[in-house]
């Protein structure tokens, strides 16, 4: 298997949340995750920062936050330089997507929790 490093971004610790188990799940099946939250706590054996810390070797940023919220991280997830960008239901940004683009990341309007499940992430 070939470990993506993860950052979730919009997550939350609130079990009944996707983010929640985006985090989960992203960990059950062996990727690295790094999150950013509303709040400081913690998911599974994850740290969800409220900081825009800069972290390295990011694979892939997993949008969980509409877009009206994401357009303060815009500038901080192009300097993370993933390889792509995955806009989860209710994320998707064509402003965003055209961003990553120039910036030659990838964009994927899909869900984390299906990919993991039909092993397409």
């Amino acid at each position: 298997m070939n470990a993506k490093k993860t950052l979730v971004l919009g997550a939350s610790d609130n079990p009944s949340r996707y983010s929640y188990l985006a985090v989960q799940r992203l960990r059950n099946h062996g990727h690295p995750v790094v999150a950013i939250g509303r709040k400081h706590t913690v998911v599974s054996d994850v740290t969800i920062e409220t900081e825009k810390k800069l972290f390295d070797n990011i694979d892939t940023v997993t949008l969980y936050l509409n877009p009206l919220h994401q357009q303060e991280f815009y500038q901080y997830i192009l300097s993370l330089k993933p390889a792509r960008i995955i806009f989860n239901p209710g994320a998707e940004n064509d402003e965003l997507a055209d961003l990553a683009k120039e910036n030659n990341i990838k964009t994927i309007d899909a869900c984390t929790l299906v990919m993991l499940s039909t092993n397409q992430y």
